[in-house]
């Protein structure tokens, strides 16, 4: 299936903008809960709202890659040389490895530092036993991807303006919000 000739398919727009949002939520939540002292309940706060979207985007990230299967992308034109295509395929599979590993990484840090219950309302299964070692060791692999995640999503946000206002082609209008394909 594809959606149309020029765009994207509405729910392929819809979880692109939406996971966007989310993933700007998480990285504010963690950047803003330095601003507060070590045991407050602002900064404990955001912890866990942080936690809480970041498990939102591991939900949504399936049902992106589950859109990806049913609504093939429209065809960029002009059509942009092999190595363009090549380095978008490759920055895509990096951001949703990043969208799958740092909500994963998070739930592994969180059962093996025993602090799986997020909200009063939401506890999550532990994947592994209580370990404060390998807690640590997930959480600096963790803060490596996250600070990598900054690096990419600036890259293919650059890369999508560069091709509306450089190269002059439909790469970024395909994905705008509003009027989509079916």
């Amino acid at each position: 299936m594809q959606a149309s000739n020029e765009r994207y398919h509405s729910l392929n727009v819809t979880l692109h903008w939406v996971m966007l949002l989310l993933i700007a939520a998480v990285y504010a939540c963690i950047e803003l809960r330095t601003s507060f002292p070590r045991g407050s309940d602002p900064r404990e706060l955001l912890k866990h709202w942080h936690f809480a979207l970041g498990m939102a985007v591991f939900v949504l990230v399936w049902l992106r890659l589950i859109g990806r299967l049913l609504f093939r992308a429209p065809a960029i034109t002009p059509q942009p040389p092999s190595w363009q295509r090549a380095a978008a395929s490759a920055m895509h599979l990096a951001l949703y490895g990043l969208m799958i590993s740092l909500p994963l990484l998070g739930w592994l840090i969180l059962s093996a530092g025993d602090k799986t219950q997020i909200f009063s309302w939401l506890t999550l299964p532990s994947l592994v036993a209580p370990d404060r070692q390998l807690a640590g060791q997930l959480k600096e692999i963790h803060e490596w991807l996250g600070v990598a995640g900054y690096w990419l999503i600036g890259l293919h946000a650059a890369a999508g303006v560069a091709h509306h206002y450089l190269l002059r082609d439909n790469t970024l209008t395909r994905m705008l919000p509003g009027r989509s394909g079916n």
